[in-house]
């Protein structure tokens, strides 16, 4: 069987996507990791007026080099100074975040002056508009602040806040099934009764990441591998959920039921691909719904996530993010097949340039999940590179999540 490229595959998949029409609005303290769906414009400058960056004293620059000048008050933060003004020779005592007085242009700190008899003595001069936030400093009206796709993290949200938008747009989560199939796997807590049984990971790694990723993740039972069972649990498991994404029963064994329940059942967008891991995969529709047939494995099931769910989910909800980079290689690699290959690295950072190794990576099975502990990143072995790649090259890398 002669398997689609990769970018074959990704874009017979992009192109069946509609970006996501459903959106809800949520309180800002419960909008962390949710994808925002309309541009964060700004309605006024920030600050609005000229304000203080530190403690001190506001005073004309003009007047500093008199060396001494008469405290006419202060201003504490929250107070409106708008109808008191400076006249020659004169400061008042401001503080970090108020307003500036009328005709004041600059600000003396307080560790820059000496305090007698109602005066200030300056032992230390600063420049014109020294520590004084200029208006529209931070953001000018109409400046698109945050944009239409962006994962809302702690820095939005407080961005958010001092807006004063409480209740914000965001994409309504997709409620996605993870569905693992497999005679030999058990559930969490289940004893393993046998030598030849092992414990699922797929379906809580699978989960973690749409959750990531921004989706409600459904955790469904674990199926067996009979055919009835696989073509029920799939059926009930897209109607139930938004998208349905299954481990396992991909391949070409005789218990591999998961592909021709597809075939029978839904319209095949990718039947396989020229890449390792995961040249199995299927991506298929059912009444409009997305079904990802991931493989068994642990470690190529979370690769193909990256590599295709995390494409349809930025699609739908319109996030633009760079997630490939350039990097040089520490160490040869030795390319294993004729494919597209994705393999575990390390990213490191030294004199300014970005490094990608391989040490503490276990080669041979794609069952080894350990190689993408401790924030791995995935070396892109394009089809071209017959012999691999040397040490020293320039790479590509995908970041994971």
């Amino acid at each position: 069987m002669k398997f689609k490229s990769y970018e074959e595959t990704l874009k017979t998949l992009k192109n069946s996507i509609k970006p996501c029409e459903k959106i809800q609005k949520v309180a800002i303290t419960s909008a962390l990791n949710r994808i925002l769906a309309v541009d964060i414009i700004a309605k006024e400058n920030y600050p609005q007026y000229e304000t203080s960056a530190m403690d001190g004293y506001a005073c004309k620059f003009s007047d500093l080099s008199d060396g001494k000048l008469k405290i006419l008050g202060d201003i504490p933060a929250g107070t409106n100074p708008m109808n008191i003004g400076l006249k020659d020779g004169e400061c008042i005592k401001t503080f970090t975040g108020s307003l500036m007085c009328k005709n004041s242009d600059t600000l003396i700190p307080i560790e820059n002056v000496d305090v007698k008899d109602g005066y200030i003595f300056i032992n230390q001069g600063v420049k014109k508009g020294f520590a004084v936030r200029k208006i529209g400093e931070s953001y000018k009206k109409d400046d698109i602040l945050i944009r239409k796709g962006t994962k809302l993290s702690y820095s939005e949200i407080a961005l958010l806040a001092e807006l004063g938008e409480f209740h914000i747009s965001v994409f309504m989560k997709p409620k996605v099934g993870v569905l693992a199939t497999g005679s030999e796997i058990r559930d969490l807590g289940e004893a393993l009764q046998t030598p030849a049984q092992i414990h699922s990971s797929n379906h809580i790694a699978i989960a973690s990441m749409l959750e990531l990723m921004g989706c409600e993740a459904v955790i469904l039972p674990i199926i067996k591998d009979e055919k009835n069972l696989v073509k029920e649990a799939i059926i009930n498991g897209i109607k139930s959920c938004d998208m349905l994404i299954t481990t396992g029963g991909v391949s070409v064994g005789d218990y591999d039921f998961v592909k021709s329940s597809l075939k029978e059942n839904c319209e095949i967008l990718v039947d396989g691909a020229a890449i390792k891991p995961g040249r199995h995969i299927k991506i298929a529709k059912f009444n409009d719904k997305y079904i990802f047939a991931l493989p068994g494995f642990p470690y190529s099931a979370m690769v193909m996530c990256v590599l295709y769910v995390r494409v349809l989910i930025n699609e739908l909800f319109c996030i633009k993010e760079e997630n490939e980079i350039e990097a040089i290689l520490s160490q040869d690699y030795v390319k294993k097949t004729e494919f597209l290959e994705f393999t575990a690295c390390n990213i490191t950072f030294k004199d300014g340039k970005v490094f990608a190794n391989l040490e503490g990576k276990k080669s041979g099975s794609s069952a080894i999940i350990n190689n993408l502990n401790n924030n791995a990143a995935l070396l892109i072995c394009p089809l071209e590179k017959k012999d691999g790649l040397k040490k020293g090259e320039v790479v590509k890398v995908l970041k994971m999540l």
